[in-house]
Protein backbone atom coordinates (compact mmCIF):
# COMPACT_ATOMS: atom_id res chain seq x y z
CA UNK A 1 0.00 0.00 0.00
CA UNK A 2 1.16 3.22 -0.80
CA UNK A 3 1.82 5.94 1.72
CA UNK A 4 -0.37 9.05 1.59
CA UNK A 5 1.68 12.19 1.04
CA UNK A 6 -0.70 14.68 0.91
CA UNK A 7 -1.17 17.71 3.53
CA UNK A 8 -4.57 18.74 3.49
CA UNK A 9 -7.52 15.91 3.03
CA UNK A 10 -8.86 15.53 -0.15
CA UNK A 11 -12.90 15.78 -0.92
CA UNK A 12 -14.66 14.54 -4.30
CA UNK A 13 -16.72 17.52 -5.54
CA UNK A 14 -19.42 17.48 -8.22
CA UNK A 15 -18.97 20.31 -10.11
CA UNK A 16 -17.09 21.50 -13.01
CA UNK A 17 -14.29 23.52 -14.08
CA UNK A 18 -13.30 26.32 -17.18
CA UNK A 19 -9.61 26.53 -17.14
CA UNK A 20 -7.50 28.44 -19.56
CA UNK A 21 -3.72 28.85 -20.16
CA UNK A 22 -2.33 31.92 -18.75
CA UNK A 23 0.86 31.99 -21.36
CA UNK A 24 -1.31 34.06 -24.38
CA UNK A 25 -0.52 30.62 -26.78
CA UNK A 26 -4.18 29.58 -26.31
CA UNK A 27 -7.07 31.07 -25.23
CA UNK A 28 -9.21 28.53 -25.12
CA UNK A 29 -11.07 27.21 -22.44
CA UNK A 30 -11.74 23.56 -21.81
CA UNK A 31 -14.54 22.02 -19.31
CA UNK A 32 -13.05 19.47 -16.88
CA UNK A 33 -14.49 16.74 -14.06
CA UNK A 34 -13.00 17.59 -10.77
CA UNK A 35 -11.84 14.19 -8.93
CA UNK A 36 -10.79 15.45 -5.85
CA UNK A 37 -10.11 18.95 -4.27
CA UNK A 38 -8.23 19.79 -0.64
CA UNK A 39 -7.46 23.61 0.70
CA UNK A 40 -3.94 23.20 -1.48
CA UNK A 41 -4.98 21.41 -4.91
CA UNK A 42 -7.24 19.78 -7.15
CA UNK A 43 -7.56 16.28 -9.07
CA UNK A 44 -9.16 16.64 -12.38
CA UNK A 45 -9.67 14.90 -15.41
CA UNK A 46 -10.03 16.22 -18.84
CA UNK A 47 -9.78 15.28 -22.70
CA UNK A 48 -7.13 17.94 -23.47
CA UNK A 49 -3.59 17.92 -22.89
CA UNK A 50 -2.44 20.14 -20.59
CA UNK A 51 1.31 20.71 -19.97
CA UNK A 52 3.16 19.67 -16.40
CA UNK A 53 4.63 22.59 -14.62
CA UNK A 54 2.20 25.42 -16.44
CA UNK A 55 0.05 27.56 -14.71
CA UNK A 56 -3.62 27.74 -15.90
CA UNK A 57 -6.29 30.27 -14.61
CA UNK A 58 -9.36 28.36 -13.31
CA UNK A 59 -13.16 29.18 -12.42
CA UNK A 60 -14.12 26.86 -10.28
CA UNK A 61 -17.83 26.12 -9.02
CA UNK A 62 -18.57 24.78 -5.71
CA UNK A 63 -21.09 23.46 -4.18
CA UNK A 64 -22.58 26.99 -3.27
CA UNK A 65 -22.84 27.69 -6.84
CA UNK A 66 -20.26 30.69 -5.71
CA UNK A 67 -17.42 30.88 -8.25
CA UNK A 68 -13.91 30.77 -6.74
CA UNK A 69 -11.15 32.16 -9.06
CA UNK A 70 -7.97 30.59 -9.12
CA UNK A 71 -4.68 29.83 -10.53
CA UNK A 72 -3.49 25.95 -10.74
CA UNK A 73 0.22 24.63 -11.24
CA UNK A 74 -0.03 20.99 -12.93
CA UNK A 75 2.17 18.67 -11.21
CA UNK A 76 1.30 15.46 -11.98
CA UNK A 77 -0.31 13.70 -15.50
CA UNK A 78 -2.08 10.16 -15.93
CA UNK A 79 -2.68 8.92 -18.86
CA UNK A 80 -6.70 7.80 -18.88
CA UNK A 81 -9.18 5.51 -21.23
CA UNK A 82 -10.55 8.81 -22.67
CA UNK A 83 -8.47 11.81 -21.77
CA UNK A 84 -6.00 12.36 -18.94
CA UNK A 85 -5.61 12.34 -15.23
CA UNK A 86 -4.18 15.50 -14.12
CA UNK A 87 -3.09 16.86 -10.60
CA UNK A 88 -2.57 20.25 -9.45
CA UNK A 89 -1.62 22.87 -6.86
CA UNK A 90 -3.36 26.20 -6.41
CA UNK A 91 -0.98 29.10 -6.71
CA UNK A 92 -1.65 32.08 -4.53
CA UNK A 93 -5.27 30.86 -3.43
CA UNK A 94 -6.93 33.57 -1.45
CA UNK A 95 -7.05 32.58 2.51
CA UNK A 96 -11.01 33.16 2.05
CA UNK A 97 -11.25 30.71 -0.16
CA UNK A 98 -9.38 28.23 1.10
CA UNK A 99 -11.43 28.14 4.01
CA UNK A 100 -14.33 27.93 1.86
CA UNK A 101 -13.27 24.42 0.74
CA UNK A 102 -12.26 23.27 4.43
CA UNK A 103 -15.62 24.04 5.51
CA UNK A 104 -17.27 21.84 2.71
CA UNK A 105 -14.83 19.57 4.04
CA UNK A 106 -15.71 19.64 7.40
CA UNK A 107 -19.72 19.64 6.79
CA UNK A 108 -19.08 16.60 4.27
CA UNK A 109 -17.79 14.43 6.61
CA UNK A 110 -20.68 14.81 8.88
Amino acid sequence: MQEERRLDKRTELPSRLVIKRLDGDSSKEVTIDITDLSKSGIGFECEEALQIGEVYETYLTIWTEEVIHAFLRIVRIDLKDQGYGYGAVFVGMPEMDSSRIGVYQIVNDK
